[in-house]
């Protein structure tokens, strides 16, 4: 069964939505989960993967922080890299969104009623 268009938009920004929340400020995967959840209903299995991603191309960094509630978390935190894919992908985020709303706010066209008429006769 295809995948709803909900379901492709939240996995298309779901990079997008991480690196503004490093942004804001540096934070452990949980955590992350935990918002997105609540903001756009995202599954935390969604994240660890993509975390590892963006760490292996070098768009956040790890450190670990002691926790005195069992053991060390390990927080992410934006690089300059990271930082520059934010603003690049909230730039094309942005566009894309004023595009879609233009083609999705344009009135119907009324029909044609000699081009209406015309398809009936034949």
């Amino acid at each position: 069964m295809p995948e709803t268009i909900e379901i492709q938009l939240k996995k298309g920004v779901l990079g997008l939505c991480v690196l503004a929340l490093l942004a804001r400020s540096d934070s452990y995967a949980y955590e992350i989960a935990a918002r997105l959840s609540d903001a756009i209903d995202m599954g935390e299995g969604t994240i660890y993967p993509l975390m590892r991603r963006m760490q292996s191309e070098g768009l956040v960094e790890t450190y670990l922080v002691e926790s005195s509630a069992g053991p060390s978390r390990k927080y992410y935190r934006l690089t300059s890299a990271g930082r520059d894919a934010l603003h690049a992908q909230t730039t094309e985020w942005q566009a894309f969104v004023r595009a879609v709303d233009g083609i999705v706010a344009e009135p119907a066209a009324q029909p044609n009623p000699e081009t209406t008429d015309r398809g009936a006769e034949q």
